[in-house]
């Protein structure tokens, strides 16, 4: 028989980070010694004391059935004392907090509970490629808000159309950004919250980089900003705080009836989160404050090694205030693919190019830092054979 498939699926762009590891992959096949800089995922693993809550949280019988709902209430709770101690945040852990099989799923979920076919999400670009596929998928619009260096990565909502505001039902916003590492301050809160109370639009924000930061600038939550829950929720991530990509465990907070209307969603699409990582997760941010600290302290080592050695090459490279990525634009004379081809071809590297997160990521690479200092090393040498610029 002839497979169709949906036209939703037909219109999703390539996965840009399943295409990395396939090419990576396939090279590493042929015995070639691949450093990658591509996907960020924590290359140290999951701390001990998490394991070894994990060990035992696994032998109890009642973690074994179905973890319907909102999740754990030992979680949930820790989830709120997070928020006080880190941020100053206080939730109702019954009715503002919701457990997420891991960030991502939340946030492709979240616009089936709100967007109807033909309604428009605000997403950024570049920007974390989830927030426009579960749009398309849902047979929302996106439109896109380019992301400029001259205005710090953040949106201009002055330049969208006053017909794009009127259908727009949800906007995404991401701070630490992914790929740019741009930080936002208060006062870009307090403008996207007074735009999206002004057009009663959801703000959605991924605030999932906001335990890696460097310099001790500690990023600020959006839900620190008056106003912030009468207009959107915010999403977390225990993924890359404290090295549990694999465990997908996530969380969403804020607005309870947003967080409602998303738990209608998961209550038909899932049945919530192992019970045994919710445990374990709880105790992860009850007790990982220096874990996360020691992690920070690796990857400001990273930081700063990296931001030398790539001046030293030439390149004009910002230092990122926060999340493991450094964001650069590429020599000239390349496409961000180009180049991206041309360091995997010559000095078998991995990157990611920019315009595989939209079309203002072009003429940029990203690189996640999720390379030990002693790679990075390799890299460079590679590297220093070429000459990238006049």
């Amino acid at each position: 028989m002839e497979i169709k498939y949906a036209n939703t699926l037909c219109d999703l762009p390539p996965y840009i980070f399943a295409e990395i590891d396939k090419k990576k992959k396939e090279l590493q096949e042929k015995g070639i010694d691949i450093i990658s800089f591509g996907v960020g995922d924590p290359d140290e693993p999951t701390p001990d004391f998490i394991l070894k809550t994990m060990k035992l949280a696994i032998k109890k019988p009642e973690y074994h059935k179905y973890p319907f709902g909102k999740g754990l209430k030992i979680f949930r709770e820790e989830v709120a004392s997070f928020y006080k101690r880190r941020f100053n945040v206080s939730l109702d852990p019954n009715s503002e907090v919701h457990a997420l099989i891991g960030s991502k799923e939340g946030l492709a979920h979240i616009t089936l509970a709100f967007l109807n076919p033909g309604d428009i999400a605000l997403c950024p670009e570049p920007g974390y490629p989830a927030y426009a596929s579960s749009t398309i998928i849902n047979k929302g619009k996106v439109f896109y808000m380019p992301l400029k260096e001259e205005n710090h990565f953040f949106p201009d909502f002055d330049k969208i159309p006053a017909e794009i505001v009127s259908k727009s039902k949800i906007m995404f916003l991401n701070s630490p950004n992914n790929p740019t590492a741009s930080v936002y301050k208060e006062e870009d809160f307090v403008k996207a919250i007074n735009f999206a109370k002004k057009n009663n639009i959801i703000l959605v924000h991924d605030a999932a980089y906001t335990e890696m930061y460097y310099d001790n600038k500690k990023p600020m939550s959006f839900l620190e900003v008056e106003g912030s829950r009468e207009v959107g929720v915010e999403f977390h991530s225990l993924s890359k705080t404290y090295n549990m990509t694999g465990w997908r465990i996530g969380f969403i907070v804020g607005n309870k009836d947003i967080i409602k209307g998303l738990e209608k969603i998961k209550d038909n699409f899932d049945s919530g989160v192992f019970s045994a990582i919710q445990e374990t997760a709880a105790v992860a941010m009850r007790e990982g404050d220096s874990f996360a600290e020691k992690m920070r302290s690796i990857y400001q080592k990273r930081r700063d090694f990296f931001i030398k050695n790539m001046r030293n090459l030439g390149f004009k490279v910002t230092p990122p205030e926060a999340s493991f990525y450094v964001w650069t634009k590429v020599p000239e004379g390349f496409s961000s693919s180009e180049f991206a081809e041309f360091l995997l071809d010559k000095c078998a590297i991995v990157v990611t190019p920019g315009n595989g997160f939209g079309p203002s990521g072009e003429g940029y690479i990203r690189f996640a830092l999720t390379v030990s200092e002693k790679r990075m090393e390799e890299a460079f040498e590679r590297m220093s054979a070429i000459k990238f610029f006049e």
